[in-house]
């Protein structure tokens, strides 16, 4: 079984992988909820003069040091949210220098496909369940909750934008449909621990 499990999770690595291919290279969705800023010339050129490190950062400020105790960020954070400005809010990921789509980046997307298709295998072998259809709605079910963990904060908390957040969530759970189905192809339980649990 352990060689069926390795086997299911390189495969459906690789497929999540050329999914995530298709999604943001071949399909529109890839840049749903996306714009461009507007007059970027004009925001971007004292972004370079004023931000020098990459990070993530939070505006309106906290109006405190970035190394201030957690204390004093708490008490900052709440003075905040009693006193909201009436400006723009947001949040800016931000790098100083822009990168290309480099092959340290692809493999680090594979490997974590195939460890996140692993896994997969992993739990679909210990489940027991006979049927095809079971061992796809089960990987298809466990997409939907890893899609929704953080994405739905990020929409609640955060406001990322509303067709982003779908976008996301749409392709992390037909990536697992397709892991389900390569895994519960593969990973062929239930047999013996089915005539256990009825007995």
């Amino acid at each position: 079984m352990a060689k069926r499990i390795v086997l299911a999770g390189v495969l459906g690595g690789i497929v999540m992988f050329f999914w995530g291919f298709v999604w943001h290279d071949l399909l529109p969705t890839g840049l749903a909820g996306l714009r461009s800023l507007p007059n970027e010339a004009a925001i971007v050129g004292p972004m370079k003069a004023s931000i020098p490190e990459a990070g993530l950062y939070i505006f309106p400020g906290l109006g405190v040091p970035d190394d201030a105790p957690f204390s004093e960020k708490k008490a900052a954070m709440q003075k905040m949210m009693q006193n909201l400005p009436n400006g723009p809010e947001g949040f800016l990921i931000y790098q100083p220098v822009g990168a290309p789509l480099s092959a340290k980046l692809l493999v680090t997307e594979g490997s974590t496909n195939i460890i996140q298709a692993l896994l997969m295998a992993f739990l679909v072998a210990q489940l027991g369940v006979r049927r095809f259809s079971s061992r796809v709605g089960f990987a298809f079910v466990v997409g939907l909750l890893a899609s929704i963990t953080t994405n739905i904060s990020l929409w609640n908390f955060y406001r990322f934008p509303t067709p982003w957040v779908e976008a996301q969530i749409a392709s992390l759970v037909i990536g697992y449909f397709l892991v389900g189905m390569v895994v519960a192809a593969i990973v062929k339980t239930g047999a013996g621990k089915s005539a256990t649990a009825s007995a």
